[in-house]
């Protein structure tokens, strides 16, 4: 699970609400030990993901830098390439 969280900081289009939420889900979900609770934790699960979602988009438009932003087409193929160099695809 951890190693598909992205960096959101600093991208070329910018991150959007939709994927600092799907951050905020997969976070939520490693540190509770389940991806599906149950539905008397259900309010109490979406809440923290409201939550983190909330608190991770504010630092992210805090965040300053002088980098230029990162590129997503380069940083995917980036990815892809130490995808296969790990599975020796």
């Amino acid at each position: 699970m951890c190693r598909n969280i992205r960096p959101l900081y600093n991208l070329d289009p910018p991150a959007t609400q939709a994927e600092v939420r799907d951050a905020a889900l997969q976070y939520v979900r490693k540190i509770s030990g389940t991806t599906k609770p149950s539905r008397v934790n259900t309010d109490a699960f979406e809440r923290a993901v409201e939550a983190v979602a909330d608190v991770s988009l504010g630092l992210l438009n805090e965040l300053v830098t002088s980098a230029p932003a990162r590129d997503r087409e380069v940083e995917a193929a980036r990815a892809r390439q130490r995808a296969a160099a790990r599975y020796a695809t």
